[in-house]
Order: C-alpha cells, then structure tokens, then sequence
C-alpha cells in the first residue's frame, strides 16, 4: 500500500490534469497529421500505459506517472472522440450520437471530461476487487478501442482536408450505406474544406483573426467556465465531501451511479429534440443552485444548525450540480464545440479549448483541497458565482446548432 502526505495526495490527485494539458496541447496537431483514426490509436496505447504502470507501481513516482500517461491519452481522446463522431454522424443523428459515446464511457478517470453508464460499473467493480486488478481490467475497454479503430472509416471531413477526395466518397459509401447517393454531400464538404483552405492562414495567429473571435471566445469560455465551476474539485474528492457532510460515500457513491445512469440517458434523447442551447441553459443554473445548496449545508453545520437536513442537503447539492447536471453539460459542451470549429482551424481551435480546460481541471483539481480547508461553504459559493456567470455567458454568446449541418453552423457563427 502506498501511504500519502497532504500535499503527495493533492498532486496525485491533479497529476492526471497536468497529463490533460500535455494531451490538450498536442490532440489538435495529432487529429490532424495522423486522422482522427491515428488519434485514437495513440490515446489508447498511453492509456493503456498508464494503467500498466500503476498495476506495477511500487512507489508514489510510478503512480504518478501512470496517472500522467492516462491524462495525455485523456486529453487527445476527448477531443478526438467527439469530433469523429460528429464528423461522421447526419446532421438529424449528430447529437444524440454524441451524447451516446457519453453513455458508453468505461474508463473511471476519463471522468476528467465526460461520464457514463460505465463509471457506475467502475464503482461497482472497485468495491469488489484489488485496485490494482481494477487498473488491469480498465486496459480491457482500451484494447477494444484500439483494436476496432481498424475496421471504422476515417472522418470524410479529414479526408477532404488532405486532399484524399477519392477515399472521401469511399467513406461516406461505407457510413451511409452501399446504395446511398453520396455525391451530393461529398460535393458540399469537399466545396467548403477548399474555400476555407484559401483562406486560411499558417500558424496560431490565424485562431486571432476577428472573423474567427466570436467562435474562439466561446469555446473557450464555456470550458472555462465549466471547469471553475467546479466541474473537478466534485469528481476528485467527492468520497471525502460526502464524509465531511456526514454521508457515507458508499451510499453517495450508488445514488451518484443510478442518478448518472439515468440523466444520461435522458440527455441521449433531449440534445436533438431541445437543442444544446436550452440544455446549456437549464445545466448551468442547476449548476449555480446545487453548488449554492451544497455550500448552505456546510455552512449551517459549521454554525451547528439544522444536524438533521444537512447531510441530506449536501448530498442533494453534490448530486444536482456534479452528477445530475455538471457532468451533463460538460458532456454537451464536448460536443457542441466539435460542431463550431471550422475544419481549417479546427486543430488549434481543439488543441487551445482543451488547453484551458486541462489548465483549469488541473487549478480546480490541485487547489480544491486548500480551499475547502479554508472554507467548507465558501469553495462551493465561489463556484455558484461562477456557474452564474456562465449562465449570462450562454445567454448572451452561445448560438443554437439543432438541424443543420456542421458547415452551416460555421459558416452562420463565421458570419457575426
């Protein structure tokens, strides 16, 4: 068994974000010089190093290193994943394929941006068995993945980007069916991938265009605001939260999985019904209301009032903000931001977005500790301010996505 100290505890626990922004850095170059299919099989094989790693561990180093191997592959699978998908996907579909990759989610750390039915299996799992028989059986779901990216087509949209138009009708046959009528959309990706070529520029500099402003400050003010809401300091140390509020974490930990379990499937078929917009809207005052409510339990312990509502009231606050809707906006935020992203940029664009949520998850995961030291009820007003501020953000910026094609949606966000 391997023992921390206070400050080893808070760097193991956030180690996994540094390896986040390592990955968020170098996912957009990734997708774009090997394709989204070469950027699946790289996260896999870091992930599955990492897991090897801290099955073998010895030491403190060695699972910190596991657990920064797993944060590069995190940070390039979880953009990769989503824009292949919705690459891939007709506009009619696009969403609540999105939301089902979410469903499907295994890998308990891939908690760093998404969750899923298979978080609860995880849970499950790891209640049952050794943690280092459970690291070995998370390589499982990673060996799966890596295996079946040989038989999947490549992203059509990637295809057309390097000039490979033949085997850009090839798969979109392969994704539509043998007997569809391609040429129509083969024609229209393939039109709009070359005006932007020409008008694209070298380098970082072009995400600063003024043509581009409006998309890059919503992407990155959405994850942003996700991530300093709080998103991490829930996922990381929910166990020892519920602990200080007087809960047992196995009792927060099976009504945490049947909540998961069923908002998931819930948002699976809403995000193409309602739209992403209302669901932002709906998930980010959730947010403020349950980190409000949490942060009111601790503060009525801490003046010793209400003992009976206050475990309750915790539980309900943590449920309501991470659980029930934090983690369904997070989810919702990986896929709308592969939607906004014009092709011609979509590899900075994606590798910068990831960046500043990788550099936030890390700051909300490191720091969340000392605060909560500092202030039980205070760290959980702070991210009520802030999910209160991303609810005027989504009002004011956020554009609406339901029924169009991901070249309409660029081209109308292009255009304000």
């Amino acid at each position: 068994m391997v023992l921390f100290s206070s400050l080893q505890y808070s760097f193991f626990g956030s180690v996994l974000t540094i390896g986040g922004i390592v990955g968020a850095a170098s996912c957009g170059k990734i997708a774009d010089l090997v394709g989204r299919r070469g950027a699946i099989w790289v996260s896999n094989a870091l992930y599955i190093g990492g897991l090897v790693a801290i099955a073998l561990s010895k030491s403190a180093w060695s699972l910190d290193l596991g657990r920064l191997l797993m944060g590069v592959g995190i940070g390039i699978l979880a953009y990769v994943v989503p824009v292949y998908i919705a690459e891939i996907t007709p506009k009619n579909f696009r969403g609540a394929f999105v939301s089902l990759i979410m469903v499907h989610v295994t890998n308990a750390e891939y908690e760093l941006s998404m969750t899923g039915c298979g978080i609860s299996v995880t849970y499950v799992i790891g209640s049952v068995c050794d943690w280092r028989i459970l690291a070995l059986l998370g390589t499982i779901p990673c060996l799966i993945q890596l295996l079946g990216a040989f038989f999947i087509s490549e992203s059509p949209r990637w295809l057309a980007k390097v000039g490979r138009e033949k085997e850009l009708e090839v798969a979109l046959k392969l994704l539509r069916g043998k007997n569809a009528d391609v040429s129509h959309e083969a024609a229209e990706i393939t039109e709009y991938t070359e005006h932007l070529d020409q008008l694209a520029e070298d380098g970082i500099k072009e995400l600063f265009q003024q043509k581009y402003a409006c998309v890059v400050i919503v992407g990155v003010g959405l994850m942003a605001l996700l991530q300093f809401g709080g998103l991490n300091g829930y996922a990381y140390y929910m166990n020892s939260t519920l602990e200080s509020a007087g809960i047992s974490s196995g009792v927060g930990s099976v009504a945490a999985s049947v909540v998961r379990i069923i908002m998931n499937i819930c948002g699976l078929f809403l995000v193409d019904k309602s739209g992403r917009r209302p669901l932002f809207l709906v998930s980010s005052i959730g947010v403020c209301l349950g980190s409000f409510i949490t942060g009111l339990s601790f503060l009525l312990q801490g003046f010793h009032l209400g003992k009976e509502i206050t475990p309750s009231l915790a539980l309900a606050g943590i449920l309501l903000d991470h659980k029930l809707l934090n983690k369904q906006l997070s989810k919702s935020h990986a896929g709308f931001l592969c939607l906004i992203f014009p092709v011609n940029i979509k590899d900075r664009a994606g590798s910068l977005v990831n960046l500043v949520s990788s550099v936030g998850s890390w700051i909300v995961a490191y720091t969340f500790n000392f605060l909560f030291e500092w202030s039980s009820a205070g760290v959980f007003f702070i991210y009520a301010i802030i999910a209160g501020l991303g609810v005027v953000f989504i009002a004011k910026l956020v554009p609406e996505t339901k029924g169009r094609t991901l070249e309409e949606i660029q081209a109308s966000i292009l255009t304000q």
